[in-house]
């Protein structure tokens, strides 16, 4: 009876750990026909040894039969698993081929790699590629218009459409959106600055366009530019006329200031001239006042006598008397 026991302990234990393989492996098992059955057969020991390399089966089988259906045999499933450890993602970069392949874009499995690799979106490029997309500019984070002043000093508002498709042999350390639209506003000013009136560019906005196209502004970058349109331009300020308003005032001041300064030297020299009267004036009073004591000395070395004093007092007196009269009659 101990035997028979025995015997039906290890047989149940045998069905439970068979249950158990059996649905471990039944995912596997799933995946493994499901290769099958689209003819690309993946070994069920190479699937289980997916999971065991950290590697998600499902996504892997499934991009390794999208890629053979679509005619993509140069790719294996170790190709999938590489980069997929290397941080890649694999699904997307499968359909960015597939989508490649359909639109007769130049594109293999080393490159597309690389460009996800590299943090960029490889299927959008193919998508833009195919269907340009259109970037405005400047965008919103960086103001509504671009400005640019003519030659007349008059300012003008623009604001452009730039219509790119993907360079695909450029995604690779090709420069991005925001190249394109810093090399757009900058193109776009200096077109503006080198109309000699802000009429012409209202009549041809064209001339901006075409200006900035010829430029080549798209090399070096991620896109291929096919046309810049002007979406909206306006007047701004005058600032030709400001700036001159600007240099009359200036010049009025510095006027005024040498002006001033005229006048504070001609008063300074006047008060000089004032000072020069008085100091003359104060001379004639000394010498006057050194006229009685020559006169007292005169007498008492005897080279003047009382009747020469009193002859030279009647002279005095006649010729105020004389002034006295002229005065009168005037």
């Amino acid at each position: 009876m101990e035997n028979v026991g025995s015997i039906s302990f290890l047989l149940l234990a045998l069905i439970v750990v068979s249950v158990i393989v059996v649905m471990i492996l039944a995912k596997y098992v799933g995946l493994w026909f499901q290769a099958f059955v689209s003819g690309t057969p993946i070994s069920l020991f190479n699937i289980v040894g997916m999971s065991l390399r950290k590697i998600p089966p499902r996504i892997i089988v499934n991009a390794y039969i999208n890629a053979y259906k679509a005619g993509l045999r140069d790719i294996n499933v170790a190709d999938l698993e590489t980069h997929y450890l290397a941080g890649g993602n694999v699904i997307n970069v499968v359909a960015a081929l597939i989508a490649a392949q359909k639109a007769n874009i130049p594109l293999d499995w080393k490159r597309a790699t690389a460009v996800d690799l590299a943090g960029r979106d490889i299927l959008d490029a193919v998508k833009t590629s195919v269907n340009p997309k259109v970037i405005d500019c400047p965008d919103r984070t960086h103001g509504e218009y671009i400005t640019g002043v003519a030659k007349d000093g008059v300012q003008l508002k623009c604001r452009a459409r730039v219509t790119v498709r993907t360079n695909i042999s450029q995604l690779v350390g090709g420069a991005t959106e925001e190249t394109i639209i810093a090399r757009v506003g900058e193109g776009i000013i200096g077109a503006i600055g080198a109309a000699d009136s802000h009429l012409l560019v209202l009549e041809n906005p064209q001339l901006i366009s075409k200006r900035v196209l010829d430029k080549g502004l798209d090399a070096q970058t991620a896109f291929e530019i096919l046309s810049i349109d002007i979406a909206d331009i306006a007047l701004g300020e005058n600032i030709g006329a400001k700036l001159r308003a600007d240099k009359a005032e200036s010049d009025k001041r510095i006027a005024q200031a040498k002006a001033e300064e005229r006048r504070t030297m001609a008063v300074a020299l006047e008060q000089e001239n004032i000072a020069q009267v008085k100091l003359m004036e104060s001379k004639l009073i000394d010498a006057q006042a050194a006229i009685p004591m020559a006169i007292s000395e005169a007498f008492r070395k005897g080279n003047l006598g009382i009747m020469d004093y009193y002859k030279m007092e009647n002279i005095q007196s006649d010729t105020k008397m004389r002034k006295n009269i002229s005065g009168s009659d005037v």
